[in-house]
């Protein structure tokens, strides 16, 4: 799930991004608007009007979510008799992982397939970067994740090999001072796999 806030450019409402949907449409009760999928019925995300009140901050973009908002937002879904609530536990999106395998792309000369444990679970990735390798701890994004310059990581296939998720550098993962030539951000081989790279950063 991605959090968004900024009154500046939306207003006073924060975004709930959950999954994307073919024909999404919105409903609306008291200061809750649920987005879903009008062919499945699955719930797509929901705004919350009036968020400046749930929020003890005025950061703008996005949101990491605590135990404490959570329940309040959980709170206002029940007002609104709204389901399913907000999971307690919000699983990062922009993690650590391992390459345990890669192998050239059968169809580009620079692309290679990785197959990247990210603790949970292994992702096959397509990364095109040149200092990618075997036995690397690099950073990736998961499906949904929310990348600093808007883009939302999804599902691709790339010259026919599907991709499910982003080896990312630090440019992409809007780290200061870095660098703009491409490749991936290597980060130290001691680093556990699995931890929220933002967390480990701040």
């Amino acid at each position: 799930m991605i959090f968004y806030y900024n009154p500046t450019g939306v207003g006073d409402v924060l975004l709930v991004y959950m999954k994307d949907g073919a024909k999404p449409s919105f409903e609306s009760k008291g200061a809750v608007t649920r987005i879903f999928d009008e062919e499945t019925h699955e719930t797509l995300g929901y705004n919350f009007f009036n968020a400046a009140s749930l929020l003890d901050h005025k950061k703008n973009g996005k949101i990491q979510p605590d135990a404490a908002l959570i329940k309040l937002l959980n709170q206002q879904l029940t007002e609104a008799e709204w389901k399913p609530l907000l999971p307690d536990e919000i699983r990062p999106l922009i993690v650590t992982g391992y390459v345990r395998e890669m192998k050239g792309h059968p169809d580009s000369d620079h692309m290679h397939v990785c197959q990247v444990d990210v603790g949970e679970e292994t992702l096959q990735i397509v990364c095109g970067a040149p200092n990618i390798d075997k036995g690397q701890k690099v950073v990736v994004a998961r499906l949904g994740a929310l990348m600093p310059d808007g883009l939302i990581i999804r599902p691709t296939v790339l010259r026919g090999v599907s991709s499910y998720g982003m080896i990312c550098s630090a440019r992409e993962l809007g780290l200061p001072n870095a660098p703009q030539k491409r490749g991936i951000l290597v980060l130290d081989p001691l680093t556990e796999v699995g931890q929220d790279f933002y967390a480990m950063t701040v």
